[in-house]
């Protein structure tokens, strides 16, 4: 809850309030009046992020509308920003680059050769996503992707190494006209989504589970509650009535219709609770950009051959000296999560195991980057 505590601390000053840390889970604010117009609170406030607040004090916390109040403030400012980062010292360039590649790279069906290793600059982007589930209850969480635009890698493992380091970083620089010339150019808006959309739903998948797992026990613990309920008053209604079968008469005929009518509202009103439990429990998960950022890091480029039968390509992966890590091999279908990649016979894409799947229909392997739009033998999707 640091960060969070750190981000209203410093966005409330950006604003013009007076801040002071009481603890550290609290704050004293003193907030000029338009900050209190907007976020109604009075002149002098106390602020709790933790899980037991002082009396009197807000409670912030990620749940609730406290980012969409804070968003209202910021407006579009710090949507997006670049920056250049500096070594603080020298770092000498990996002694062991084979040693390196063989734990991030691993081609079941390819061989690999490093060519060379050089010193240079690269950009990186790193998106920050708000995803909200909303269903009996509501959970959000913030995630951060992130790549690199020269070699096309994955980076948000290599991103959430940096991002402590560059919020320690005291001074910020901004890129030069030559700094980005070397790093590169960027990537456009069509190649981010479709670099960006599988790894986004693998991480929002990943990212919600617990709340789904929590979710669907909730929801069979109703409705094993339910049906136990209505099962135990159809039982007993199916009891009598076979009790009045065994009898004749017109007060039993009576009684017999009447039953039947009972158990047939008893069926429907479990039908309708049914109905009930599944608007109650339906899942909504939205997924709403915050912030880029695009930072000019200095890397050790390596060079990397890569052969599959009678083709070859060069491709090129960064080791980033601020953390000492060597990002996983690019991903041209698929999230990219692992160090395995297929290369493709055709234009020797590099994909998961899951960009060069068995077609669903037709079970003939093919590759996601070359046949974007479905399978090449079926056209199946």
């Amino acid at each position: 809850m640091s960060e969070l505590r750190d981000f209203v601390a410093d966005l409330l000053e950006h604003r013009g309030a007076a801040v002071e840390a009481l603890a550290s889970d609290r704050l004293e604010v003193l907030a000029p009046t338009p900050l209190q117009r907007q976020l109604g609170w009075p002149e002098l406030t106390h602020l709790g992020f933790g899980s037991q607040q002082a009396p009197g004090a807000v409670a912030i916390a990620l749940e609730g509308d406290w980012l969409d109040r804070f968003g209202a403030i910021l407006a579009d400012e710090g949507r997006w920003s670049e920056r250049e980062v500096r070594l603080p010292a020298l770092v000498p360039p990996p002694s062991a680059p084979e040693k390196l590649l063989d734990r991030v790279l691993d081609l079941p069906n390819a061989i690999w050769r490093l060519q060379s290793m050089s010193a240079t600059w690269t950009r990186c982007l790193m998106l920050a996503f708000r995803i909200t589930a909303l269903s009996d209850e509501k959970r959000e969480k913030l995630i951060w992707l992130g790549f690199n635009l020269a070699t096309g890698a994955p980076i948000s493992d290599v991103l959430a190494q940096l991002r402590p380091a560059l919020a320690q970083t005291a001074d910020w620089h901004m890129p030069d006209a030559a700094t980005k010339r070397v790093a590169g150019p960027g990537w456009s808006s069509g190649t981010l989504a479709a670099r960006l959309r599988p790894l986004l739903e693998r991480e929002a998948q990943d990212s919600m589970e617990p709340f789904l797992r929590a979710m669907r026990r909730r929801l069979e613990r109703d409705r094993d509650r339910v049906h136990a309920y209505h099962n135990d008053l159809r039982e007993t209604s199916l009891k009598r009535l076979a009790a009045l079968n065994r009898t004749d008469g017109d007060r039993a005929e009576a009684d017999r219709r009447r039953e039947t009518l009972r158990v047939e509202a008893i069926e429907r009103e479990y039908r309708a609770k049914l109905d009930d439990l599944r608007r109650n429990y339906a899942l909504r998960v939205t997924v709403e950009w915050v912030q880029a950022l695009e930072i000019y890091v200095p890397v050790q480029r390596f060079e990397v051959l890569i052969r599959r039968r009678k083709g070859q390509r060069m491709i090129r992966l960064d080791w980033h000296p601020l953390v000492r890590t060597l990002e996983r091999p690019l991903c041209e279908a698929g999230p990219g999560l692992d160090r395995v990649r297929l290369v493709c016979d055709d234009k020797l894409h590099l994909t998961d195991t899951a960009g060069h799947a068995p077609c669903n229909s037709c079970g003939k392997p093919f590759c996601r980057a070359c046949f974007p739009q479905g399978c090449p033998r079926c056209r199946h999707t």
